[in-house]
Parts: structure tokens; C-alpha cells; sequence
């Protein structure tokens, strides 16, 4: 009983979304402004709001962050990382994407400090703890994603 107890005062698990774009076997990230994480690199994404399908917020926050329109390929993994700093647990379903229309931009200059594409062998450093674990569970197919 004691345990269950224990597990009612645990936060509740938020839940985000990213993708993976790729292009040209490259890897678009960005760097964080914002804590949790910040001044690491990661995927762009965001939180899925109350009612929205994630594959819908996937596509809404990169629309928000970058000013581009992505296709979602196919779900890659669902990363589950508890933020120590805050205690906070986030819970996010991954997917490959690539870009449809636009060019990445810095659409809110207040959240993200830069968007660059790297090539999975020359991945920038610190990256965040998503991207880590999507990185692990995409492996040898980022460098032979399509265009």
C-alpha cells in the first residue's frame, strides 16, 4: 500500500512530441534558450495540448518553432526522460519527418538559439536527453534516411 501511495504523489508525466528531419543524410536540431536543458541541442517539438492528436502537434509546433511544413514518416521511438532539475517527467513519441515546404528559421527567438542540420557523425555537443535516446533508437537508419 505504501507504494501505491508513494506513486499518487509522483508528477503527473507530461507529453511532448519531436521529430527527426532529416534531409541529404542530415539531422536538423536546435539549440535550447529555456530550461529544462538549456543551451543543449535537441529535435524540435514541443508539448501535445489536451484533445490534439501528437501527430498533429508534431506537425503544429515545428510550424510554430521553424516556420516550416514537415510530413511525418513513420514513429520512432517513445522517449521517457525525468527532468532532475525539476522533477518533472516527460513522456514523448518521436517520429521521421521530412521538410515539405519552408526554410527552418527561428520563429520564437525567446525558446531556441539556433537550427543547424549535422551529419550523425558530427553531432554537436551537450545534447539533450531525448535526442539521445532517439539518436540510439533510429541509429544506422538517420545516415541512410531520404531526402
Amino acid at each position: 500500500m505504501r507504494d501505491q501511495i508513494g506513486r499518487m504523489n509522483e508528477p503527473i508525466p507530461r507529453l511532448g512530441c519531436g521529430a527527426a528531419i532529416t534531409e541529404n543524410s542530415k539531422i536538423l536540431l536546435v539549440k535550447r534558450r529555456r530550461s529544462p536543458e538549456a543551451n543543449h541541442w535537441g529535435l524540435p517539438g514541443g508539448k501535445v495540448e489536451p484533445g490534439e492528436r501528437v501527430e498533429d502537434a508534431v506537425i503544429r509546433e515545428i510550424g510554430e518553432e521553424l516556420g516550416i511544413t514537415i510530413q511525418l514518416r513513420e514513429w520512432i521511438c517513445t522517449v521517457d526522460h525525468l527532468e532532475h532539475s525539476t522533477g518533472q517527467r516527460w513522456v514523448a513519441q518521436v517520429y521521421s519527418a521530412s521538410i515539405v515546404s519552408g526554410a527552418p528559421t527561428i520563429c520564437e527567438p525567446h525558446a531556441l538559439a539556433a537550427v543547424e542540420w549535422f551529419t550523425i557523425d558530427c553531432l554537436p555537443s551537450p545534447l539533450t536527453a531525448a535526442t539521445l535516446q532517439t539518436i540510439d533508437a533510429f541509429g544506422s537508419r538517420l545516415s541512410s534516411a531520404e531526402k
